[in-house]
């Protein structure tokens, strides 16, 4: 059943995204839910109390999933789960996420970029180990990422339900570990796979253009000048 206090998150948050953050007042919030404004300062004296429990509950979960990870052995099979259930955290949330997308300045007055700065380092080394190098890390850091954007991307697109969304952007996210995985076990045997999966890919594309009687666009010759130009 749904608390009070969760009803009020999540009316307040709808609010929030509608007509934006400055703009709503803790009365109208209480109209909304269809309380007094004393029911309502019992759980929250300010506006910024409400939007600051978001991002504690938020917090929470993501603390408890990391120290949790911190705890096993750093193997794909790991990297794959905590991306998993991190994006099942995110999905959840995914209204929060927009608003911190859409609201800087107050992340910034509020100081929660650097509690989000602090969850995203401690996930990118779990996604790519303390000695990965650059492109690694990039690529660790666009993973976790991918389970951040798509939602404020794509999720009001009209015909994408959430769980298609979810698994989209999950199957892109793990693309991207799976490609880390084989950059820094450089292993001859699966870059050359992977070098002639693309070779294939290119040879079949190039074959449905030609059955299709397409021909690639070619760059118009120059005239020659006249003579004396």
């Amino acid at each position: 059943m749904t608390s009070t206090r969760e009803r009020i998150q999540r009316v307040s948050l709808d609010l929030f995204l509608r007509q934006g953050y400055e703009k709503t007042s803790l009365r109208e919030i209480a109209e909304e839910l269809g309380v007094t404004k004393a029911a309502l300062y019992y759980h929250f004296k300010t506006k910024d109390d409400i939007l600051t429990s978001y991002f504690v509950d938020f917090g929470d979960a993501v603390k408890a999933l990391l120290d949790w990870a911190e705890t096993q052995e750093p193997t794909p099979r790991l990297r794959r789960e905590l991306l998993t259930r991190y994006m099942d955290i995110i999905s959840e949330r995914h209204k929060m996420i927009q608003f911190v997308h859409e609201n800087q300045p107050t992340m910034r007055r509020l100081d929660e970029k650097s509690r989000f700065k602090t969850f995203m380092n401690r996930m990118n080394n779990l996604m790519t180990g303390p000695d990965a190098d650059l492109e690694s890390r990039l690529r660790g850091f666009q993973a976790i990422m991918t389970a951040h954007t798509s939602w404020f991307l794509f999720f009001e697109e009209e015909g994408i339900e959430r769980e298609e969304l979810r698994a989209a952007a999950l199957n892109v996210a793990l693309g991207m570990l799976a490609a880390n995985d084989i950059h820094r076990a450089a292993d001859p045997v699966a870059t050359e796979l992977a070098t002639a999966a693309i070779a294939a890919a290119e040879d079949a594309l190039e074959e449905q253009v030609d059955k299709n009687g397409e021909t690639a666009p070619t760059a118009p010759t120059a005239e020659p000048s006249p003579a004396g130009a």
